[in-house]
């Protein structure tokens, strides 16, 4: 907050590190801005946890949605679920639904704090605390970059966080509903996105070389 003052935003999936994130901001008093994205294909449990962190914090989410007529012209194209046609068919699928409308939430800032963790995926194995988002042309902010697993689900029992009600039904991860499947206790945690793809190309675009 000190270094980019008005210019830092919250972006939250409501993920569990994004809810501890969000109890943190609370907590702290701290005035960042909170955004969320709503896809039109979210979980009903996803739906229902917004509105109770909003309840429970007493802050406001402000929810940002794809646009109508590009998600229109899309499935007129290419039908409903087209994300499961091939890898550039989700990506499209993902671009619409939820990069345009980010460049939109995050437009007024110069940063953005999410809550990308390096254990979640091979995909994020890298991720640092701190990140040039070239992509969104912003600084990209990961406090929980080093956090375990355990540290994240400890947190939220010590707290008592609210989190969503799929990840004790084997959603250790959760996006979209149509793309988002329960895993084994073997897999990882991101093993349920967009299951049908192999586990390097397992990423929306939101991001990017993470």
């Amino acid at each position: 907050w000190e270094m980019f003052g008005e210019g830092l935003v919250f972006a939250t999936s409501l993920a569990a590190e994004d809810q501890v994130i969000t109890e943190m901001i609370a907590r702290n008093r701290w005035p960042i801005p909170l955004v969320t994205l709503d896809t039109g294909r979210l979980f009903p449990e996803t739906y229902d946890l917004l509105a109770e962190t909003e309840r429970r914090y007493g802050v406001r989410i402000q929810v940002f949605f794809p646009d109508r007529a590009a998600v229109e012209a899309m499935v007129a194209e290419s039908g409903v679920n087209l994300f499961r046609d091939s890898v550039a068919s989700r990506k499209r699928c993902c671009q619409v639904r939820k990069i345009e409308p980010l460049r939109r939430a995050l437009a007024p800032y110069a940063a953005w704090i999410c809550g990308l963790r390096r254990g979640q995926s091979v995909t994020r194995a890298e991720v640092s605390e701190i990140e040039d988002d070239a992509a969104n042309g912003r600084v990209k902010i990961n406090p929980l970059a080093a956090w375990s697993e355990e540290q994240v689900w400890g947190t939220i029992a010590a707290r008592g966080i609210p989190y969503n009600p799929l990840h004790d039904r084997g959603y250790p991860s959760i996006g979209c509903a149509g793309c988002t499947r329960a895993v084994r206790r073997t897999e990882e945690v991101r093993a349920g996105r967009w299951w049908w793809e192999a586990p390097e190309q397992k990423e929306c675009g939101l991001h990017r070389g993470s």
